[in-house]
């Protein structure tokens, strides 16, 4: 992919580069430890039922064997290409075509494995999530703006508005009192679909509905995880809420993040020349609200 040269966005690539580069580490790690793991449950199924075949006919152990060897041969292959496509940041051995390998096959073992050695759910899904994102960015596809969907959770919505926006995003004041506002900012400036799910029904209905070619989806960890599985092959592009509340409630997102997104898939031709959130300011998803008594429920 062919990255803008934005000078107000360096730090904001810095920051998702240096946090992706120990999140690649563990991915690898897991990944390789995966592959091995399913290699030697391969090898006990070729070797357990070795004698058992040789009486059903001479050759039906080595056919067995043979087909045995042909996946262990595909999981060492998909692991490394996927390995090699982390570090040199481009499709290699045709590693683009392993996503879905990745997210079908690998995300449950590795979540199995990760657990095993006393890791967290959330540190895997953090890793894979980071991971599919350098996946999606390495096929270096620029779209339409009226191809690309902002997903949106609805807990990043202020928990006293008393405006229902999971079906109409309209319906928003824009107050600042949570990001929304600055999302549809971000929307208006870009040409782009916005939209606001309450779970992954409903996200799933928005993407039959709008038919996107790219999704950039903000949610956490288990929910970007599920998400990136359920919508496969389509690309997501995942950005991880902040939750200064704890979980689902009055949730933070980046906007700068957010349209840093954007400018790496929106076609060239269709990017503003400004951006709406420069990276000097403070962060718009946090600015002071304008006072609005009809915006919170009395």
């Amino acid at each position: 992919m062919q990255h803008n040269d934005d000078s107000s966005l360096s730090s904001i690539e810095q920051d998702i580069r240096a946090s992706f580069v120990a999140r690649k580490r563990l991915f690898i790690g897991l990944i390789t430890g995966t592959s091995l793991l399913v290699c030697l449950v391969l090898v006990l199924l070729w070797v357990v039922p070795y004698v058992g075949l040789s009486e059903l006919h001479p050759a039906a152990p080595w056919v067995w064997g043979a087909i045995i060897a042909v996946g262990i041969g595909l999981i060492g292959w998909s692991s490394l290409a996927m390995v090699l496509n982390i570090l040199f940041k481009r499709p290699i051995l045709f590693s683009k075509r392993l996503r879905g390998l990745t997210i079908k096959l690998f995300l449950p073992v590795m979540t199995l494995v990760g657990r095993a050695v006393g890791l967290s759910k959330e540190k895997i899904r953090s890793s894979f999530i980071k991971v599919n994102n350098e996946l999606v960015l390495s096929e270096g596809k620029r779209y339409a703006p009226e191809k690309v969907l902002m997903l949106m959770p609805h807990c990043l919505q202020n928990s006293m508005c008393k405006y229902r926006l999971t079906y109409n995003v309209e319906n928003c004041k824009r107050c600042g009192l949570c990001p929304i506002a600055g999302l549809l900012e971000l929307r208006d400036r870009y040409g782009v679909h916005l939209t606001v799910a309450t779970g992954g029904t409903i996200a799933r209905r928005i993407v039959v509905q709008t038919r996107p070619k790219v999704i950039i989806a903000v949610a956490c960890e288990r929910d970007l995880a599920s998400g990136i599985q359920d919508t496969y092959p389509l690309p997501v592009y995942g950005v991880l809420n902040e939750r200064p509340h704890g979980p689902c409630l009055d949730t933070q997102v980046s906007l700068q993040r957010t349209e840093w997104a954007l400018r790496r898939f929106v076609r060239s031709e269709a990017l503003p020349a400004e951006k709406v959130f420069p990276e000097a300011l403070p962060d718009p998803g946090r600015r002071k609200p304008k006072p609005d008594s009809s915006v919170a429920a009395g």
